[in-house]
């Protein structure tokens, strides 16, 4: 009978890897809470930093792992 086996990738298990991993955490809840924040902001105040409501409102909905490509190192 063949045995199911599950692996991880090898890279979570380094070191520097591991060592990252609450930093990314962190920085992933700061993100989020600033784009909660962005969604609260008033048509004003989204004018005055040059977006719509709907870009705001889109920017608020996405996730918090849905971070820009060169915040990821």
């Amino acid at each position: 009978m063949p045995t199911l086996r599950l692996t991880l990738p090898l890279a979570l298990f380094r070191p520097s890897a591991l060592a990252r991993l609450p930093a990314l955490i962190l920085a992933a809840e700061a993100l989020a809470r600033s784009r909660r924040s962005l969604g609260r902001l008033d048509d004003h105040t989204l004018r005055d930093i040059g977006l719509t409501r709907a870009e705001a409102e889109s920017e608020a909905r996405r996730s918090a792992w849905d971070a820009p490509v060169h915040w990821k190192g």
